[in-house]
């Protein structure tokens, strides 16, 4: 009995093995180019963080000022930043609101590595809550912190009430 040399090799033909190359190409390539966008995007987390820091770091600043003592008549600027005393004067009207391009200390020292970050503040009367429980626009005001980055904006908003 005689058994034909061709039905008892074992092993892969040439087209086989091209299939297999091209199939792992093309996975590999898949697999690459996911790992490469996660690369590239790993520093956003870090980026939307120092938004976040400098957008707190603002509202902070402006929740902590008393609600009304007088009336700033200068420009809402940061030259005059350290002489605000109070929330309204990060923006009088009818001057601008208070805006940065790049993020400063309150004495006025450029933080480094956020010069690409612009921060503006807005402040207005803002009715809260519904009667009987509610405060009139004229003892309430919302805070809007907004910080843009390269690619983002991160808006915060608070209230301060006249207590």
């Amino acid at each position: 009995m005689c058994i034909h040399p061709r039905l008892d090799a074992r092993g892969f033909t040439l087209f086989e093995l091209l299939l297999l190359i091209i199939v792992l190409a093309i996975g590999l390539g898949g697999i690459l180019l996911a790992i490469n966008t996660n690369v590239m995007s790993s520093a956003d987390p870090m980026v939307r963080k120092q938004a976040m820091a400098a957008a707190e770091s603002m509202m902070e600043e402006i929740l902590l000022q008393p609600f009304a003592t007088g009336g700033w008549s200068g420009a809402a600027t940061q030259a005059n930043r350290a002489s605000f005393d109070d929330v309204r004067d990060y923006c009088p009207k009818p001057n601008p609101c208070f805006s940065t391009s790049g993020i400063y200390t309150v004495d006025g020292t450029v933080v480094s590595g956020l010069s690409a970050y612009n921060l503006s503040v807005d402040v207005a009367g803002a009715a809260i809550g519904t009667s009987p429980f509610s405060v009139s626009s004229a003892n309430s005001l919302l805070v809007t912190v907004t910080v843009t980055g390269p690619s983002f904006t991160y808006v915060l908003e608070g209230y301060k009430l006249n207590y």
